[in-house]
């Protein structure tokens, strides 16, 4: 009995200490100077076919079935990061829990604020690898011809919080005629975002 009530105060005193404890843990952030912000997104799978987001009378929003994830990381304090605008490099992915293409992009992310508001606009160019087919698709699936393509982002969003954005999306993937077949392929949707 002597053992449980010591162990129930010990566990009790580390509980009650583990949100101090955790607070010095991440004051600073372990990520913060390394990795700038963290996305999630749902997305609407191919809602055109176009890299640039004009013709939005002609977009199927029917198939929202794209999950992203996006690691954006610090702009390099080098002169050449500078010289170009400062973008942050990123990593990440968007899957189709549809069965369709799904695909895994790295690109540098501009983003520029409008005046003293809490809106941006953003740009984003790369590349992505995708799982598609190259030639011979089925039947409501592309034909993407290379393996890996440009990737391009067109954004605007608002910093909700000191921590926390909103981003509306239209990402494109596709090759510029460089390959036999060029699907592209557009998804459209909204990213949440955390800023450390």
């Amino acid at each position: 009995m002597r053992t449980f009530l010591f162990a129930t105060m010990a566990l009790s005193a580390g509980l009650a200490s583990a949100p101090a404890l955790a607070n010095d843990m991440l004051n600073p952030h372990p990520l913060a100077g390394v990795v700038d912000e963290l996305r999630i997104g749902l997305h609407a799978h191919r809602v055109h076919h176009a890299a640039l987001p004009f013709l939005v009378q002609e977009w199927n929003l029917g198939d929202v079935e794209d999950v992203s994830f996006d690691v954006l990381f610090t702009s390099p304090d080098i002169d050449a990061f500078r010289w170009i605008g400062a973008p942050r490099p990123e990593i990440g992915t968007t899957i189709s829990f549809a069965g369709r293409d799904s695909l895994v992009h790295a690109n540098l992310t501009w983003q520029l604020p409008l005046f003293d508001t809490p809106i941006y606009l953003e740009a984003g160019l790369g590349a992505a690898i995708h799982d598609g087919a190259l030639t011979g698709a089925a039947p409501g699936r592309q034909n993407f011809g290379c393996r890996v393509n440009f990737y391009e982002r067109w954004g605007v969003g608002v910093n909700m919080s000191e921590n926390a954005t909103a981003t509306l999306t239209y990402e494109h993937t596709s090759n510029n005629g460089w390959c036999a077949a060029n699907d592209g392929l557009s998804n459209f949707g909204l990213r949440l975002g955390w800023k450390f």
